[in-house]
């Protein structure tokens, strides 16, 4: 069985609370419920993530590497933006990284629109609100097979 790693960046544990009219009612504890279920039924092992600290989030990439995770899905929230440090991690494991956003990023306000994020990651998906990670789960199935 695939193992996949769902890293969860600053403030989606408040998803549900959070700017409703942007991500959505449904809170955090349930989009991993709807995530673990469509992982299980497309055969993966998932395990999920959340920090709202930079280099908990760098370490945790880390040891996705030596804990031989075969893909990772990342929501690095604001860190999309300016987190050159997740770059370089996710550069540095070599393992397959989908990075996803609830919003569309590139149809909100002009710095939310780059990520220094992306060109580190397999692909990018954004703006299908939290079925973004079952997307990214249904990419993750196509390219590790």
């Amino acid at each position: 069985m695939k193992k996949v790693l769902v890293i969860n960046g600053p403030n989606l544990n408040l998803l549900g609370i959070r700017e409703k009219n942007i991500y959505g009612s449904v809170v955090y504890e349930d989009v991993l419920k709807s995530i673990s279920q469509k992982a299980q039924e497309l055969g993966f092992e998932v395990e999920f993530f959340q920090s709202n600290h930079e280099g908990e989030i760098i370490d945790k990439i880390h040891r996705a590497y030596f804990e031989k995770v075969d893909a990772i899905v990342i929501n690095p929230g604001a860190y999309t933006h300016y987190s050159y440090a997740i770059h370089d991690a996710i550069k540095a494991v070599n393992i397959p990284t989908i990075e996803v956003h609830i919003s569309n990023i590139h149809a909100r306000e002009e710095f939310r629109r780059k990520s220094v994020i992306a060109p580190a990651c397999t692909g990018q998906i954004s703006g299908f609100g939290t079925k973004s990670y079952i997307i990214a789960l249904y990419a993750l199935k196509e390219i590790l097979g």
